[in-house]
């Protein structure tokens, strides 16, 4: 896999919207003048929202060639050094018609989202290309208030840095606090509260190492078949769908290629009940995942929804299958708040007894030196 170049101050940076096209509608434009305005004085960068990234949730939901245009434009301008999903949303797979491979893989660059955006770093994946499952701009860089101090450093230290090596540490603050998104709202903060859990280990012992490689649940069920309609705003056509596309352009990692990876899994924000929970893992295990990896790293769930059911379910699910299988649990990524970046192909050593998760080497290459992981 090709490793794109570290950012560094002045950068330009494109703002996309694959999924969703809500951040360019009119009650929900300012969160991306609020997360355009964050990163260029709080990061030092330069940002541009792609053509078609502002036109609004009908038109991009009528138009998915629009939002893929909208990427293959980004990732052939040699000037935009990254490029940063506007949020997530239920049906990015229908881009895959448009999507040119070849461009992704001779033009890498910095690709950061999550949740429905596991659909886009598989995308990168098949091309060869570290991705970045992180902060977006509605979620994350137009948090009202402030930006986590948590999810800053995430981006100075593995986006700006040299993470070879690098820890990635649990939050010492968790939020479950919810702002309405109206401009309004704007200069409110969100309540914090103290993360006396840290990181679980649920089971295994030693240190396993592993590339990463996963993303949200809900969306790598979808892709084997297996989805619940409440997903999809009750459309059983998009959760179907998501298969169909996944198999027609096998963006889908084989069996073979989770062979001692370390799966990283996290839930949305449609907080599936513990029983979906057990057949989402049923779905993985069938498809030969669990058999393959080395270890598992799972997302606090949302506001810690089913938080303690969800534990209940992997010892039993994942006990049976693997006993001595390592599990990480409560890892701030994904839906949770705030939350860190996890990189996709990326070495990562997971120490059972320190419970300590570690990139063991740097994520991105430093500017006109190209490497190969």
């Amino acid at each position: 896999m090709i490793k794109p170049e570290r950012l560094k101050k002045g950068d330009k940076v494109a703002i996309v919207s694959l999924s969703s096209g809500m951040i360019g509608d009119k009650q929900f434009i300012h969160k991306y003048y609020l997360g355009k305005k964050r990163l260029e004085e709080e990061f030092g960068l330069q940002v541009v929202a792609m053509p078609n990234a502002l036109k609004g949730s009908t038109y991009l939901f009528e138009h998915p060639e629009a939002r893929a245009k909208d990427m293959m434009d980004a990732f052939k301008d040699k000037s935009i050094k990254a490029i940063i999903c506007a949020i997530g949303g239920e049906e990015t797979y229908r881009l895959l018609p448009y999507i040119d491979f070849d461009v992704i893989k001779n033009n890498p660059k910095i690709f950061m989202g999550f949740s429905d955006s596991t659909t886009n770093h598989f995308m990168l994946y098949k091309a060869g290309v570290v991705s970045f499952y992180g902060p977006n701009i509605m979620c994350n860089f137009g948090e009202y208030g402030k930006m986590f101090d948590y999810e800053k450093k995430a981006i100075l230290d593995i986006l700006f840095g040299n993470s070879e090596n690098y820890e990635i540490k649990p939050s010492e603050y968790w939020c479950d606090d919810f702002i309405p998104w109206d401009e309004k709202n704007i200069n409110k903060t969100k309540r914090l509260r103290k993360d006396t859990k840290g990181y679980e280990l649920l089971q295994g012992k030693g240190i396993v190492k592993g590339k990463l490689l996963g993303g949200n649940l809900e969306m790598i069920s979808s892709m084997l078949g297996y989805f619940e309609d409440d997903w999809y705003d009750g459309d059983h056509n998009l959760g179907a769908n998501t298969k169909v596309f996944a198999d027609k352009y096998q963006i889908f990692p084989s069996k073979e290629e989770w062979k001692d990876k370390i799966l990283f899994i996290e839930t949305a924000e449609v907080k599936p009940t513990p029983e979906c929970f057990e057949k989402m893992l049923l779905t993985l295990a069938d498809y030969g995942i669990i058999e393959n990896i080395n270890g598992m790293i799972v997302g606090k769930p949302q506001e810690e929804k089913y938080y303690e059911e969800y534990k209940e379910v992997l010892k039993r699910v994942i006990g049976k299958l693997r006993p001595d299988l390592p599990i990480l649990y409560n890892v701030n990524f994904g839906h949770a708040s705030p939350i860190t970046i996890i990189p996709y192909g990326i070495e990562c050593e997971l120490d059972c007894k320190n419970k300590k998760l570690t990139l063991t080497e740097r994520c991105l290459e430093d500017t006109n030196k190209k490497e190969k992981i």
